[in-house]
């Protein structure tokens, strides 16, 4: 199965998986938000940083789901 194909099955069929993928979403919409400012406070710079971080942190528990399922269906 393609990586885009599992992508999407997973997101139907596995609520963990489900969850990650749209926490991940959100952080990429506060992201992009910050990113069209022009000028980041103290705060806001902090604030991006942690957010790039959590969302490398979310996008491997994907990958990692993604992995566990081939394993277990190959």
């Amino acid at each position: 199965m393609k990586e885009k194909d599992l992508k999407e099955f997973l997101l139907e069929e596995n609520e963990d998986f489900k969850k990650t993928y749209r926490q991940h979403q959100q952080y990429e919409k506060r992201l992009e938000q910050l990113k069209k400012k022009s000028y980041l406070t103290e705060k806001e710079r902090l604030e991006e940083k942690e957010l790039k971080k959590k969302k490398l942190a979310l996008k491997d528990k994907m990958y990692s789901l993604m992995r566990e399922y081939r394993k277990s269906h190959s």
